[in-house]
């Protein structure tokens, strides 16, 4: 578990099965940190580690559509990420794959569930479905934990902001 400020991202990886589940609380209602999930500009803003900013070169996330974003580090490289977007219920869900163009043979299938929580608060629950252990230990070990927990702190800055 990592600790975000008052809250805690819980990232479990279970040994028999090839998932990671992510589940994190904002002090916001749903549908604030799910319009921040499907707004091109706030997603850019709060997407992955602070050192790194955020292109988003195609951004469709609707039942059907697809994305393409691209983070640059300080130095100047570029980190590829895409997906097909399967399935949008505005304020509830969002089903999606996920690859990183470093990896292309590597796919996961995302759930990403909202849930309304007492006094105006949201929970979200991502499950990444992976296409192997080897991709999801791969995954894992990317540093991945630490563009979440960042991200999800400039998460809570933007929803504090209105």
């Amino acid at each position: 578990m990592t600790t975000t400020g008052t809250h805690e991202t819980e990232i479990v990886v279970p040994t028999d099965l090839p998932i990671v589940r992510i589940v994190r609380e904002f002090d916001a209602p749903v549908a604030k940190v799910f319009r921040a999930h499907v707004d091109p500009d706030l997603f850019a803003r709060w997407n992955g580690p602070r050192n790194l900013t955020q292109r988003t070169e195609h951004w469709d996330v609707r039942t059907g559509g697809a994305y393409r974003y691209v983070h640059v580090d300080p130095d100047g490289n570029e980190y590829a990420f895409f997906g097909s977007v399967h399935e949008v219920r505005p304020d509830e869900l969002i089903v999606q794959t996920f690859t990183y163009e470093g990896f292309p043979d590597g796919v996961s299938l995302d759930r990403l569930q909202f849930e309304e929580l007492p006094g105006g608060r949201c929970r979200l629950t991502a499950t990444s479905l992976v296409d192997s252990f080897e991709g999801r230990d791969g995954f894992v070990s990317s540093g991945m934990e630490v563009g979440i927990r960042e991200g999800y702190e400039q998460l809570d800055e933007i929803l504090a902001e209105s």
